[in-house]
């Protein structure tokens, strides 16, 4: 026997009919309610029975109570939602239930709890009424408190939500860039959750408007002072049917309007910016080509004073730092210093520059710049700029407000700070872009625009998390010669996190290498290149790279096996062998003559670099060996993955470095 199934239009699954069934019933069971209103309704006499004078009172009053309501909701329930959102306190879960509980009381229940704590008789109602000469119950003032009690979760939880769904990111790079977390809060976090604060509004302002049970026990039901539209419904229920079923569609057309415009954006989650590649058209003054970034160094200079954050600051800034707790080392580094810190995944690369910008409790640095000692102030006054891996432009600004945010941060007039962002854009390169969002930015000039936020800032210090590690290729190439080029005039001291050898490289005065969040080595780029003291720089930089203790011949590798070297240290020295890719030979029969080294193995991977082909051999004999052959090689071998090989390394082609 086949079983049912509906088939819905358009492409997807067919809904099972057992799960159909119920919905269309339930669907059914919310909507019968609401078409009876609009069958009870008299339409002839609908306009009189809402333009009534008792009608257009209560219309009024609930007007008014409810805006009231919204405004004593937004003066206390966003500082609460933000409390919650982001703040770790004990009996944080206690605090979100007492939010939630008028959500689930009984409005009367309510009711009579906020009589028992503001009225005459309550715990707090005498001394308001003998200290302010405030009196709550039967009064409109009453009316408010109780729309305010039943309808201020709706904000705080919708708020908390879309505070919840903002990456701290955001507000975190505007305290690397100066502002203070006021500033931060009503520049940064406020506008980001827009969407939630106005879906929580709007909730609360029509919960409010729809108030009953909590304000009649409360506020009681007087003409003129407390008797709301909600509660003229229920007299003209006794007295009007007719009446009260044109004015409950009133409160239902109400109700429903605010809904629709939500569109079911109850939690109010701030959406993630989309970076989609532009779309604008072309403008014809720039000719064909205007939608096309611009080459490195082709944009106009910048005045002298902003080329560089140490220059317009007043002088130049050396960086003296000690770090303890999950990451523990020592940095001195003179002005124009650009340190590459390059380590394996949980290395402590982003806790270093976290603990540099005094972001984390994980580790705490003692900091000076210059001669200031900045261990004690707090992010937003330290003057060290942040640029995350993924830029974390602020997506409600533009980005020339982007760029100039910084310069705003510290007091510097709008009309300037603009001026000297519109100077960073069109020297990196962006200018023509600066009226455009994050969202209308491809990867590199979004990029680009991250960099000048931070160097238009006038950091002392600046530390850069992967800049360039989303970008393609040629894009990357780009930036990079970009940012050597200003980094080179840059007056402070910069850090730049990469997994890029090239970058560390190019970029990089000195590369310093952590392990388990410590120092492992801290040298030139030309030394790391030579003698590598990490595995896993040694295999970034392209190396095969084995740990082992030295013997009288080679190396006894940890990962079994051993490897005969020409100038092993002295036997039980911890060392590390590196061998070239391109030092690795590869044979289909054992080789005879001068290779110390052979060993059998398999071919497991065949990868293209550049005009060349990477080939992974695994053996039973020694840990994974890569070995870098040209492409006529490979077909002469009749190389592919799971051919068995044998591949052989001269002692002399073997470095070994002790560790």
């Amino acid at each position: 026997m086949k079983r049912l199934r509906v088939r819905p239009s358009g492409h997807g699954p067919r809904t099972p009919v057992l799960l159909a069934v119920p919905a269309l019933l339930a669907v059914a069971f919310l909507v019968l309610p609401l078409v009876g209103v609009l069958a009870r309704t008299e339409w002839g006499a609908f306009g009189g029975h809402l333009t009534a004078p008792g009608t257009v009172q209560a219309l009024k009053l609930s007007l008014l109570v409810s805006f009231w309501a919204l405004g004593l909701s937004l003066l206390l329930g966003v500082p609460l939602a933000w409390l919650l959102a982001r703040v770790p306190f004990r009996g944080k879960a206690l605090v979100r239930s007492l939010v939630l509980l008028p959500m689930v009381l009984p409005p009367t229940v309510g009711g009579v709890a906020l009589l028992l704590a503001f009225g005459r008789r309550g715990l707090l109602g005498p001394w308001l009424e003998s200290t302010f000469g405030i009196t709550l119950p039967f009064h409109t003032s009453g009316a408010v408190v109780a729309a305010t009690f039943v309808a201020m979760p709706f904000l705080v939880i919708s708020l908390e939500g879309a505070l919840a769904g903002l990456r701290p990111r955001y507000e975190e790079t505007a305290a690397s860039l100066g502002a203070s977390p006021v500033r931060v809060f009503f520049t940064v976090t406020l506008p980001m959750v827009a969407p939630g604060l106005l879906a929580g509004a709007a909730l609360t302002w029509a919960r409010a408007l729809g108030e009953f049970g909590a304000t009649i026990t409360f506020a009681g039901n007087l003409p003129g002072s407390t008797q709301t539209l909600p509660l003229q419904v229920y007299l003209l229920l006794q007295e009007e049917p007719e009446a009260a079923t044109s004015v409950s569609l009133l409160l239902l057309a109400i109700a429903m309007a605010v809904l629709v415009a939500l569109r079911g954006r109850w939690t109010g989650t701030p959406a993630s910016p989309r970076r989609t590649a532009p779309a604008a058209e072309p403008d014809s003054s720039r000719g064909p080509d205007s939608s096309r970034e611009p080459e490195p160094g082709s944009s106009p200079e910048a005045p002298k004073a902003s080329l560089s954050g140490g220059e317009a600051d007043g002088g130049r800034w050396a960086l003296r730092a000690e770090v303890g707790g999950f990451t523990e080392l020592a940095l001195d580094a003179g002005p124009g210093t650009t340190i590459a810190v390059v380590g394996p995944n949980g290395a402590g690369k982003t806790t270093l520059l976290r603990a540099l910008l005094g972001l984390t409790p994980r580790a705490h640095a003692t900091l000076r710049l210059g001669d200031t000692d900045v261990t004690e102030l707090p992010p937003h006054r330290r003057r060290v700029a942040w640029v995350p891996q993924d830029g974390a432009l602020f997506p409600h600004l533009s980005a020339l407000s982007n760029t100039a945010y910084g310069l705003r941060a510290h007091g510097v007039p709008r009309a300037e700070a603009r001026r000297a962002a519109q100077a960073w854009l069109d020297r990196l390169g962006v200018g023509h872009l600066s009226h455009r969002r994050p969202s209308q930015l491809s990867g590199g000039q979004a990029q680009r625009v991250a960099l000048a936020r931070a160097l238009a800032a006038r950091p002392r210090l600046l530390l850069l998390d992967e800049p360039l590690a989303a970008l393609d290729q040629t894009t990357r190439a780009h930036v990079r010669h970009t940012l050597r080029s200003h980094l080179a005039g840059f007056g402070g001291v910069c850090l730049i996190v990469t997994h890029d050898p090239v970058e560390a490289v190019s970029l990089a005065d000195r590369v310093l290498v952590l392990e388990d969040g410590r120092t492992l080595q801290d040298a030139s780029p030309g030394e790391v290149s030579r003698h590598p003291r990490s595995p896993w720089v040694a295999r970034m930089l392209g190396s095969n790279a084995w740990p082992g203790a030295a013997t009288a011949e080679g190396l006894a590798l940890d990962g079994g096996g051993s490897l005969v070297a020409a100038e092993p240290p002295p036997a039980g020295t911890r060392a590390l062998a590196i061998i070239a890719p391109e030092a690795v030979a590869v044979h289909r029969e054992k080789p005879g003559g001068s290779p110390r080294n052979v060993w059998p193995g398999t071919v497991r991977e065949i990868t293209a670099s550049g005009s060349r082909l990477r080939v992974l051999v695994t053996s039973d004999r020694a840990p994974d060996l890569v070995a870098e052959i040209t492409p006529q090689a490979a077909a002469e071998l009749g190389l592919a993955d799971g051919v068995p090989v044998w591949t052989g390394v001269k002692a002399t082609e073997v470095t070994v470095v002790t560790l």
